[in-house]
């Protein structure tokens, strides 16, 4: 009985840390405030790390990746766009391919007033941003993030348990 329960408590721990973390789902903790409101700093998402076998990144994915040039931290950000887009950001309005973003996601409080491009996103990249525009190192200081950097697609809040809930 005993030797039972602790095969099956074995094969659970490698299940979920030998199978299920590193290779379908993993959570991550928000690390700046670069998502605000959507997400605030310290609330904690669980990353889909299996959906880009199948798929590419779409825009408004919010996406956790490894940061770029060395760095070691991990960051989550929204795709504005996608290999081939057109990204231009003039006066705090973010243009794809010409047309200007409906973006109700914005952090309105402090809403920023920057220029930058326009850029071409290189075939197996993408442009990312934060939500929080005034107060977010993303793609615009950085430059579009190459795929093979992507950890994962973050689909669900489950702390603080008052938000918890689907992005």
């Amino acid at each position: 009985m005993l030797t039972e329960l602790f095969v099956i408590v074995f094969a659970a721990f490698v299940l979920v840390f030998g199978l299920v973390r590193p290779f379908v789902f993993e959570s991550f903790q928000i690390p700046t405030e670069s998502m605000v409101p959507t997400l605030e700093v310290g609330d904690r998402v669980l990353a889909n790390k299996f959906v880009y076998s199948f798929t590419k990144p779409g825009r408004d994915d919010i996406l956790v990746f490894r940061g770029l040039g060395g760095e070691e931290e991990t960051l989550i950000k929204r795709v504005v766009g996608v290999a081939g887009d057109e990204i231009l950001v003039q006066d705090g309005v973010l243009f794809v391919n010409g047309d200007p973003q409906k973006e109700p996601y914005l952090n309105k409080e402090f809403p920023s007033r920057d220029s930058y491009g326009p850029v071409t996103v290189p075939e197996g990249h993408v442009f990312l941003m934060g939500d929080n525009r005034g107060n977010s190192r993303d793609s615009r200081v950085f430059g579009p993030v190459p795929l093979e950097n992507l950890e994962g697609k973050a689909f669900f809040r489950f702390w603080p348990v008052s938000k918890v809930g689907f992005l």
